[in-house]
Order: C-alpha cells, then sequence, then structure tokens
C-alpha cells in the first residue's frame, strides 16, 4: 500500500502548486529558533538529545495517527493518511518547477529572479563569482534533500518515516539561516554545540538516501562517467551547503550527465532531466517490485 500511496502521491504532487507554501512550515520556526539557539549546552551527547527532544514532539502525532489507523481494518483512512503526509512532506519547493523558473530567469536575464532562486538551491547568498558548475551540482544534491530522502524514509516507515526526515530538514534549514546571520556563533566564533548536532542529526539521516540517489544517477546516467566521479571526488569538510553527502552527489550527478554539456541552461535541464529519471525509471520500478515481493511472500 505504501508504494501506491507513493506512486499517487508523486503524480499529483506537481499538479497542487498551491500547496507549496504549505510545505515550508513556518510555524515550526519559533520552536526549532528556541531550541537551535540555546548556547549553555556545551556538552556534545547532551546537545544531540536537546538536539532530537523538538524532533520527537513534532514527528510522534504523525506516528501516533499512523499506528492508530494501523489497528483499523479499513485499509482507505490509511492509504489517504500516507498521500497526504507525503504531498506536505515533499518539497519544501518543487525543483522540477525551480529549474525551469531558474533558467527562463536566465533567458529573461532576470536577475532579481535568478538571485532568489540560487539562494533556494545553494541555501545561501550566491557569490558575484558563481560558477555553473555549483548551480547544476546543487540540483543534483536538492533532489535528495527535497525528494528522494522523503521518499526512503516513507518507503522504510511509512508517513512517520517520511515527516521525520522533513522535520529534520526544516530544522536543518533553519539552523542554516541563522548561521549565515552569525547569531549562532560562540564567542570564540564557533558554532553553538546544539547547531552543530542539528547539522550532525540530518547528515545522519540523508547519508543512505544520498547514496541510494547516486546509485541511480550512475544506472540513469552515464555509469562510466558517475563511477569515475565517484572514485575521484574528493569532500571538503563543510558544516553548511554543500556537505559531504551534498559535494558526493553533486559530482556523481555531474559525472552521470551526457558529456556534450552546453551551455548554463541547457546543463541545468539536463540536470533536472537526470533526476526525473533516477526516481521514476530506477527507483520507482524498484520499489514496485519490492512492494510486490513482501506481498508474495
Amino acid at each position: 500500500m505504501n508504494f501506491l500511496a507513493l506512486f499517487v502521491g508523486l503524480g499529483i504532487e506537481r499538479m497542487l502548486t498551491h500547496l507549496f507554501r504549505l510545505r515550508e512550515f513556518h510555524w515550526l520556526d519559533p520552536l526549532f529558533d528556541w531550541v537551535i539557539k540555546n548556547q549553555r549546552i556545551v556538552q556534545p551527547n547532551l546537545s544531540v538529545a536537546v538536539a532530537a527532544i523538538p524532533l520527537i514532539l513534532v514527528v510522534l502525532p504523525v506516528g501516533l495517527v499512523e499506528a492508530n489507523l494501523h489497528s483499523q481494518i479499513a485499509v482507505a483512512p490509511q492509504f489517504i493518511f500516507a498521500v497526504i503526509v507525503l504531498l506536505f512532506c515533499l518539497g519544501p519547493r518543487d525543483l522540477g518547477e525551480e529549474v525551469n523558473a531558474y533558467c527562463k530567469a536566465i533567458e529573461a536575464h532576470d536577475a532579481e529572479e535568478i538571485r532568489s532562486i540560487c539562494i533556494e538551491l545553494l541555501e545561501r547568498e550566491p557569490h558575484p563569482e558563481e560558477t555553473v558548475p555549483d548551480i547544476e551540482q546543487a540540483i543534483y544534491a536538492q533532489a535528495n534533500n527535497r525528494v528522494f530522502g522523503v521518499v526512503f524514509w516513507f518507503v522504510m516507515l511509512g508517513p512517520t518515516g517520511a515527516w521525520m526526515f522533513r522535520s529534520i530538514d526544516l530544522m536543518q534549514r533553519r539552523a542554516v539561516a541563522h548561521i549565515r546571520t552569525n547569531e549562532l556563533l560562540m564567542s570564540d566564533g564557533e558554532l553553538s554545540q546544539v547547531a552543530e548536532a542539528v547539522l550532525l542529526l540530518h547528515r545522519l539521516i540523508a547519508w543512505v538516501p544520498a547514496r541510494l540517489l547516486a546509485i541511480g544517477y550512475m544506472l540513469a546516467g552515464s555509469y562510466d562517467g558517475a563511477l569515475d566521479a565517484w572514485r575521484s571526488v574528493r569532500i571538503v569538510p563543510s558544516r553548511l551547503f554543500p556537505g559531504s553527502n551534498d559535494q558526493l552527489l553533486g559530482a556523481v550527478g555531474k559525472g552521470a550527465a551526457p558529456a556534450d554539456q552546453g551551455g548554463l541552461v541547457d546543463r541545468c535541464r539536463k540536470a533536472r532531466d537526470l533526476v526525473g529519471r533516477t526516481l521514476w525509471m530506477i527507483w520507482c520500478p524498484i520499489l514496485a517490485l519490492m512492494t510486490l515481493v513482501d506481498m508474495l511472500f
């Protein structure tokens, strides 16, 4: 049933553009701000526990509803609940639509729109010398944060897993927003322990889906190019985007893309298409097969 809910959710997600703003969940910002701005916690293990508490509080209601629905015989309420949760967990913005808007802005020489979309893709203010690969590789990386990470945990743990991943991603984005304005820096210039814990939790929860997505890029694009890129990638330590998972996905995705890269617009569209092929032609069939095997055995 989870696969059917996943297929339906992904199929109708792009038609419901009016939901995009609702998926940003700004009403959770005060809770996340209260936690990540806590600079009194200096013990690393305790800071991880402190960072996990609001996530548990946010995820628990979804888990309780899912458990209650599973205890009922009727399947329809479980299915509807799974689709609704998935729709609100994807994003918070549609990656394909954002890439399309970015390409149109470049063609229209709309500097303000280009800057706005770059901030969303790079999770920071773009530098004046920002290069084409930075944007291209960000598309491959954001596919995990916005779509595949949600899909992976949805398959593993159902709606509760999808909401868990989105909650961690939202909290991480909030921490990054404060870091950019130096609000989470200690007197010695280091990040607060709680902020470090939030970033660590996000990296851990995104680690497995990032590797699976990279394998998908290899299968959906140039296998040899992606494999060479994976072997040769050098991860630069970074707390912020692109982190280790993001750098790997960016390198492998770029290696899997067609060799005739073309210009900026062409390369971004090819990145969008490769992400789409990976999801629909590689992982959806695999998930369907897994569901079938589970039903039969």
